[in-house]
């Protein structure tokens, strides 16, 4: 700082502090950035000094600065079950402190200076890297605080942590999507432990609470490749899902090729990208079961064989139409009443209704000249397409 500044800011300090008691931090910043210094408490403590001006309790922050020590402790202590390398702090001040910071900057038209809640999120950052070597990061941290200067409150969220994996099912009765909260519809609440669910007998269920003592995660929230009905058997390599978790405590966790995880098993799951925007194409190898109260023409595997020569028209109730297409189909007719049907499927054909013939066109039922009924249909493999 040359003389010529030194002047102008001795010059206008003067004439801010005959109205304003300022401490050292805030009167400091007014200049910091005007003079290309770092630390605005070293220049407002020189310029205390050099005018001989003790500063009592000061009129925009009230002092904040000096409880912020208490603040980074409550920093460490909300983080410290959270495993992470980078950080962002948020903070939140009372409208008071606010408008008495700008009343100051629009007396004297002070231009180019930090805020005070930027000069107070700032030191609380310079605080707590020093304690933790962590570094901050201001693009999808590993961590992000919240202080609440109102509530005297810390808050810590991570970020939301992405995996990719594959699951097979091979005993019957288990559904594909777990039951909410009863309490709080699946948002979270005390009851389930802010889960989102209390039970955990699905295959949501079950991948959800491995993954909950696994990461230490609040929630999750599982993208299916497709789905299956609570009957139905997934074998083969398994079908794969996206799941996002919510507020995980461990990032960086190591997981065995393959899980046992309640009555399912869970494969090769790691980290992933974000799930598609857009549905996933993918098909299945599928075998349904498929019964009849009337006789099973001897001549279904070869009336079964039309759906595979043209697309498969599926009506919604809204009159909306979808056109899937089925290969490789394959009958085996097993009694008087029952037979075993083999294809490969276009993802989203709902197979008990390609049975039954209620809104899919063509239909089993209707290619057979009987009623029939899909009474299970088990996944042999399942393949993403793009």
């Amino acid at each position: 700082m040359n003389k010529k500044q030194l002047a102008e800011v001795l010059g206008l300090s003067e004439k801010i502090l005959e109205e304003f008691d300022l401490c050292d931090h805030c009167l400091g910043r007014i200049f910091a950035k005007r003079l290309r210094l770092r630390s605005g408490q070293r220049l407002g403590k020189k310029i205390h000094s050099t005018l001989k001006i003790k500063n009592t309790k000061c009129y925009i922050c009230k002092n904040i600065f000096e409880a912020l020590p208490l603040y980074t402790q409550k920093m460490l202590d909300a983080s410290e079950c959270y495993r992470f390398r980078t950080f962002l702090v948020g903070s939140k001040l009372r409208p008071s402190v606010l408008d008495r910071d700008d009343n100051v900057r629009s007396k004297f038209r002070l231009r180019g200076m930090d805020s005070i809640k930027a000069a107070v999120t700032k030191r609380l950052v310079t605080q707590f890297a020093k304690k933790t070597k962590k570094s901050l990061r201001s693009n999808e941290p590993d961590v992000t605080f919240t202080i609440d200067f109102k509530t005297e409150s810390c808050q810590v969220q991570s970020k939301p942590l992405y995996l990719l994996g594959k699951y097979t099912k091979q005993e019957r009765g288990i559904p594909q999507k777990q039951r909410p909260c009863e309490n709080c519809s699946g948002k979270g609440c005390v009851t389930c432990s802010q889960h989102g669910m209390t039970e955990f007998d699905s295959v949501e269920g079950m991948i959800s609470k491995f993954l909950f003592e696994r990461f230490g995660a609040s929630q999750t929230r599982i993208t299916w490749i497709g789905g299956e009905d609570s009957s139905s058997l997934v074998l083969g390599s398994g079908r794969p899902f996206f799941v996002k978790l919510l507020n995980p405590k461990k990032r960086n966790v190591r997981l065995p090729k393959k899980i046992r995880a309640g009555r399912i098993d869970i494969h090769n799951m790691g980290p992933a990208g974000r799930p598609p925007a857009n549905p996933v194409q993918f098909e299945s190898k599928v075998v349904l079961l498929i019964s009849s109260e009337m006789p099973i023409p001897k001549n279904a595997p070869s009336r079964l064989c039309a759906l595979e020569e043209g697309k498969i028209a599926i009506y919604e109730n809204s009159g909306k139409r979808a056109v899937k297409s089925v290969r490789n189909i394959s009958c085996r007719v097993q009694s008087e009443n029952t037979l075993l049907l083999s294809m490969t499927a276009e993802g989203g054909l709902p197979m008990k209704h390609l049975v039954s013939g209620e809104n899919v066109f063509p239909n089993v039922s209707d290619l057979l000249e009987v009623p029939c009924r899909c009474e299970t249909f088990d996944f042999k493999e399942i393949k993403i397409l793009n």
